[in-house]
């Protein structure tokens, strides 16, 4: 049985995804798909869902579906999470009762979650100004020109201001609810979800390596594919930038621009996150030693592993075994 990660952070598990008129339906699907289905395996403290209307009469999604939902905007005032999927577009005015039951949800504690252009529906409520935001590449401009007070960035897919979450295109929306099922539950239940979608749990890298370009991904596929396999299946061994080079058949400065390209970030930076992936699996699911996961992961000693671990999760290794394992 799955327990979650942190009582406090699920004290209200109900999710409830807004339906509107114009809606997309992918966004849509990814919230049903991560929090609406039936996972008995998780337990009693699985999350409880629900969809509201925000508009009145029937509800019109993309690729001509209808839809009939549960309740209206008085179902946000007893979430815990609200997931706002892309908005029917961005320069359409969001009702002002809308905004109003968003900005009480928050006051009362809910989570709000916005994919790709729901981000714009958030946006209206006033709760980002100030903060940390991200949406689609192809609206950041919109966005910075309609509310300049959001610190927007970019070229990542995803952000958590804690209370306040938004992810960049359609598929970034799969990579934060993810991320949320971990903050919830842990890595091995966000895992599960994961499997099941049959998406990896994690993908490093930001959106700029999505922006349309020049670049042969069918050519170095090829070549990067199967390192990445090695990589993961040596994380163990010591890896140079002449070494991973030689392995692909490039030269060093052509692997680092092509590795940057398919990844988003740097090979010490994907093998730092691969190695703190499978210490954090280490950490939950045995009873290994710190000096032994260190080993493992390939880390070495363990206050390697801690001070990478600090670094990236803001907490010990021996904190977040007693989280999750």
């Amino acid at each position: 049985m799955t327990k979650p990660a942190d009582k406090r952070a699920l004290q209200n598990a109900n999710v409830v995804a807004l339906a509107y008129d114009g809606l997309c339906t992918f966004e849509f699907g990814v919230a049903v798909e991560v929090f609406g289905l039936a996972r008995p395996e998780m337990g009693d403290s699985w999350y409880r869902f629900a969809v509201a209307s925000a508009d009145d009469g029937p509800l019109r999604a993309a690729g001509g579906v209808r839809l009939m939902v549960d309740g209206g905007l008085e179902l946000l005032d007893t979430a815990g999470t609200i997931i706002i999927p892309g908005w029917r577009d961005p320069q359409a005015p969001v009702p002002p009762a809308l905004v109003t039951h968003l900005q009480k949800a928050h006051q009362n504690g809910a989570r709000l979650l916005s994919i790709c252009s729901g981000v714009f529906v958030l946006a209206a409520t006033g709760l980002l100004n100030g903060q940390r935001a991200t949406t689609h590449w192809r609206y950041v401009d919109v966005l910075a020109r309609l509310y300049p007070k959001i610190q927007l960035e970019p070229d990542v897919l995803y952000i958590d201001n804690g209370a306040l979450l938004t992810s960049a295109g359609s598929a970034a929306g799969i990579d934060l609810c993810l991320h949320l099922v971990r903050r919830d539950f842990g890595t091995v239940a966000a895992n599960s979800v994961a499997r099941r979608l049959v998406v990896p749990p994690h993908r490093d890298g930001g959106q700029a390596q999505f922006v349309p370009r020049a670049m042969p991904v069918d050519h170095e596929s090829g070549r990067l594919g199967p390192l990445l396999d090695t990589l993961r299946q040596n994380l163990t061994e010591p890896h140079t930038v002449a070494s991973m080079a030689r392995r692909s058949g490039m030269g060093e400065r052509t692997f680092l621009r092509r590795f940057q390209d398919a990844t988003g970030t740097t090979p010490s930076r994907w093998i730092l996150t691969e190695r703190l992936n499978q210490a954090c699996r280490l950490l939950e699911e045995t009873a290994l030693t710190l000096d032994q996961i260190a080993q493992q992961s390939g880390f070495g000693a363990a206050a390697t592993l801690r001070h990478h671990f600090q670094h990236r999760f803001l907490t010990t290794p021996s904190a977040y075994r007693k989280k999750f394992s």
